[in-house]
């Protein structure tokens, strides 16, 4: 089900359509309350992608649950998705719109993760540094807790990951204990 072509075509045409009627923000706000509906719900995302429920189904259960909380554009976006039988890619062409959005204006994604929660304040000093190492103006990060990690963090920026994790130290040692790198030291 999975096509990046066709959902980064649709969220072109939704993100060009949101700024010729200057809707553009309203539009982004209703895909990131899609993207988040999606990732919080993923029976609703089974049901959108199920051959067996009707497009009608669909279409009812849709509108039912974003009543009164999305724009008119993207009620109809969705409205006409769903008369093409498109619905199943609707969480990707969430996603795609985020995305051309995001690098439309500039806003970078980082997701940390860290064995236990952080505090605000060491947000804050995540967000400063990397604008201040990278050269970014606009950041959004995003927090995980991963308790596999025992320690340290893992720091995704865009293809570039940082894993400065306790576990990743563990299975380093561990690989060379296997490989034998010590002990061709020794002789």
């Amino acid at each position: 089900m999975n096509n990046p072509r066709l959902a980064g075509r649709y969220a072109k045409s939704l993100l060009d359509l949101s700024i010729e009627q200057n809707n553009l923000e309203a539009v982004y706000a209703d895909m990131k309350l899609l993207a988040q509906l999606f990732k919080g719900n993923p029976d609703f995302v089974v049901m959108l992608r199920s051959p067996i429920i009707a497009s009608d189904k669909k279409q009812s259960v849709i509108e039912s649950i974003t009543a009164d909380k999305v724009s008119k554009i993207t009620t109809l976006f969705i409205r006409l998705l769903v008369a093409k039988a498109r619905e199943s890619n609707l969480p990707e062409i969430a996603k795609a719109f985020i995305e051309q959005y995001n690098k439309m204006n500039n806003i970078y994604q980082v997701r940390f993760t860290s064995a236990t929660p952080v505090s605000d304040d060491l947000k804050n000093e995540i967000v400063n540094k990397i604008k201040a190492d990278k050269a970014l103006e606009t950041i959004e990060l995003e927090t995980a807790i991963d308790e596999s990690l025992i320690g340290g963090f893992k720091l995704q920026l865009g293809d570039q990951l940082v894993d400065a994790s306790i576990s990743r130290d563990l299975s380093d040692i561990k690989r060379q204990f296997l490989n034998n790198d010590y002990i061709h030291r020794i002789r």
